[in-house]
């Protein structure tokens, strides 16, 4: 798949969860934090933000790394950018994941 395909099918799932997350919060909002939390550990809603993060993540790859390709000319220069923003996405990934899948009492 083309990555500008990528980045719009990812801005448009985020658009989309942001809306609903908005509604839902305006519409319903939780009275207390168990409240909260057990509406964020529903499945539907854990996969939902779930996919939001990966889109996030996805859309940030495919931005920094199309604007890194065309201003960063120098090969060795560019790698390492890329390198270094790939580690930095994988440690946001790791951290993110963490947070999803912590249980709070």
């Amino acid at each position: 798949m083309r990555a500008w395909l990528l980045q719009r099918i990812s801005a448009i799932y985020m658009l989309l969860f942001i809306i609903f997350f908005l509604t839902h919060f305006l519409v319903e909002s939780p009275d207390s934090y168990q409240a909260w939390h057990g509406w964020m550990m529903s499945s539907g809603v854990s996969i939902a933000t779930a996919t939001f993060f990966a889109a996030l993540l996805l859309h940030v790859w495919v931005g920094v790394r199309d604007v890194l390709m065309d201003y960063i000319h120098p090969l060795a220069l560019r790698v390492s950018a890329l390198t270094l923003l790939g580690i930095g996405l994988v440690a946001i990934t790791a951290w993110v994941m963490r947070i999803l899948l912590m249980e709070h009492s």
